[in-house]
C-alpha cells in the first residue's frame, strides 16, 4: 500500500470513527505503527485529525472538512473526469464564476486553454489559469489560509457587481432535498452571491459530496440548473431531479 493510498484509507475510516488507536490504523493499512505515526502527523497538518496519547481524534466527523492539502489527494480521477464533462458545457466566450476547492482547481486547469474570460475565487484555480488563453478576473477581499479562497465584504460586492453567464459551483455537500451546502459562512457567502449573479447555474461534485452535510445552507436545488457528478442516482433522486428542473451529467 502506497503512502498516498494508506493517508486515503485512515481518512476514510475517520470519516466513521472519532477516534482510532494506532495499532488498530497499522493493522488495517498492512503496515508498523511507526510509518503510522508519521502518517498521523502529516494528516494533522492537513485538517484531518487531531493527535492524542497512542491515538487520532476525527476532525472529518459530523460537520468538519479536511484541509485543501489532503482534499487534493482525494478522488482525483473522479475530479479530473468530471472536469473534463464541465469543459464540454462551457462554451467559448462566456464568463464564468469558478468556485474554490480542489474540483474547482482541477476544472481550472482543463479550462486553462479555452477562450474564456474566468472569475476564479481561490488562488489555487488562478495559478492553474496563469499562462493559457482565459482572461482571469480576480475578486479582491481576504485570502482564506489553506484554501487560498477569496472572502469577505469586498469580494462579495465585486461579485454582486457582475453579471455571470456560467456560475461553477463545487459544494462541500450537496443532495437533492437541501440544495448546496457549505462548511464555512465565509464561502457560503461567496457561492451564494455567485449563484445570485448567475444566468445558469452548474454544480460539480463527486460522490463523497453526496454523503455529507454541512451546516451552512448555500442554495436549494430549485437554483441549480445543472449537476455534473459521479453519483449513481436512486430512483426517488431522478424524481427529485425532475421535480427540481435540474439536468442531471453522470459519469
Amino acid at each position: 500500500m502506497t503512502a498516498d493510498e494508506r493517508h486515503r484509507l485512515m481518512t476514510e475510516m475517520l470519516q466513521h470513527q472519532e477516534r482510532i488507536e494506532v495499532d488498530e490504523f497499522a493493522a488495517r493499512c498492512a503496515t508498523s505503527a511507526a510509518t503510522i505515526r508519521r502518517d498521523l502527523d502529516l494528516l494533522e497538518q492537513r485538517g484531518v485529525l487531531r493527535r492524542v496519547q497512542g491515538a487520532a481524534v476525527s476532525l472529518v466527523l459530523g460537520g468538519y472538512e479536511p484541509g485543501y492539502a489532503q482534499r487534493v489527494l482525494e478522488n482525483r480521477w473522479s475530479k479530473a473526469a468530471l472536469a473534463q464533462k464541465v469543459d464540454g458545457l462551457v462554451q467559448d466566450r462566456e464568463f464564468v464564476f469558478l468556485d474554490s476547492g480542489s474540483t474547482a482547481t482541477q476544472i481550472a486547469s482543463v479550462l486553462q486553454q479555452r477562450l474564456l474570460t474566468v472569475f476564479p475565487a481561490s488562488l489555487h484555480a488562478v495559478n492553474e489559469l496563469i499562462g493559457g488563453r482565459s482572461r482571469i478576473i480576480v475578486p479582491g477581499g481576504d485570502l482564506s489560509e489553506g484554501e487560498l479562497a477569496f472572502q469577505g465584504p469586498m469580494a462579495e460586492r465585486n461579485i454582486a457587481a457582475l453579471r455571470f453567464d456560467t456560475a461553477i459551483i463545487t459544494p462541500c455537500a450537496f443532495d437533492l432535498s437541501t440544495g448546496i451546502m457549505a462548511y464555512d459562512l465565509a464561502d457560503a457567502a461567496i457561492k451564494r452571491a455567485a449563484i445570485a449573479s448567475a444566468k445558469r447555474v452548474i454544480v460539480v461534485c463527486d460522490q463523497s459530496k453526496w454523503e455529507r452535510h454541512a451546516p451552512a445552507v448555500v442554495a436549494g436545488p430549485d437554483q441549480v440548473d445543472q449537476v455534473v457528478t459521479d453519483h449513481e442516482f436512486s430512483q426517488p433522486e431522478i424524481a427529485a431531479a425532475r421535480a427540481a428542473q435540474v439536468e442531471v451529467t453522470s459519469l
